[in-house]
């Protein structure tokens, strides 16, 4: 049996990570029975969710789970396409993970009014008296990573400049096709969605809602894999 350990719905998504809504879509895509449950990050393999269990051998990580998949289960999830389409995928995948998350964390977390209206929910099993220098750590951290990453080293402007020009490529490139590379799913799916869901929720006050929410097929492309796969889970709008 596979039990993937992930957050939780919160924010009107299925997860409030893109990877761990991308690791349920995954299972979802390959036609695969399991549970979910809540992750403790203090016994994950990595410290971060999603981690899965496939009857007893441990996945930490969105993307070495599909990996798992694939090699143990024999699942292909880029079936029918070429090599050529496979890497314009990843590229795309990448892209979401690499860039467009950062912007999101950074959005989230290091602005007071999104912190509160989302991320400080996180902390809301910490005793009381400790909560506050939880949270101070944890934003720290937070910050450091970002700076880390190099998204924490551009002005608010800035991010949303390179943001922007992410999400109008994967706008130009979807087109009308209803997934990303043509008239069935891919792998990169999974990420892209999950990236696309997190860029449309308002329940934070970002201009990164704008730049996505302007583009019809991005928020028609949202809706459309989310009434796939998650046909009992509104849409945060």
């Amino acid at each position: 049996m596979i039990t993937l350990y992930t957050f939780g719905p919160n924010f009107g998504l299925p997860d409030p990570s893109p990877f761990c809504m991308k690791a349920l879509v995954l299972l979802k895509m390959g036609g695969l029975e399991f549970k979910t449950d809540i992750a403790n990050l203090q016994k994950a393999p990595k410290s971060k969710a999603p981690y899965m269990d496939d009857s007893g051998t441990i996945v930490p990580d969105s993307t070495f789970i599909r990996f798992h998949l694939e090699k143990t289960h024999g699942i292909d999830f880029d079936e029918g396409l070429s090599s050529v389409d496979r890497s314009i995928a990843w590229a795309f995948e990448k892209l979401c993970e690499e860039t467009l998350y950062w912007a999101v964390v950074h959005s989230r977390w290091t602005r007071d009014k999104n912190f509160n209206a989302g991320p400080v929910q996180f902390f809301d099993a910490v005793p009381a008296l400790m909560r506050p220098f939880i949270i101070s750590t944890v934003k720290r951290q937070v910050r450091r990573d970002l700076k880390g990453q190099g998204m924490g080293r551009h002005s608010e402007a800035e991010i949303v400049e390179l943001a922007s020009r992410g999400i109008d490529s994967i706008s130009v490139f979807l087109a009308e096709k209803p997934y990303l590379m043509g008239e069935k799913p891919c792998g990169a799916d999974a990420a892209v969605f999950s990236t696309i869901a997190g860029l449309l929720c308002d329940v934070f006050d970002t201009p990164l809602v704008e730049a996505t929410a302007k583009h019809e097929n991005l928020v028609a492309y949202r809706d459309r894999l989310m009434s796939e796969y998650f046909p009992d889970q509104g849409s945060a709008r």
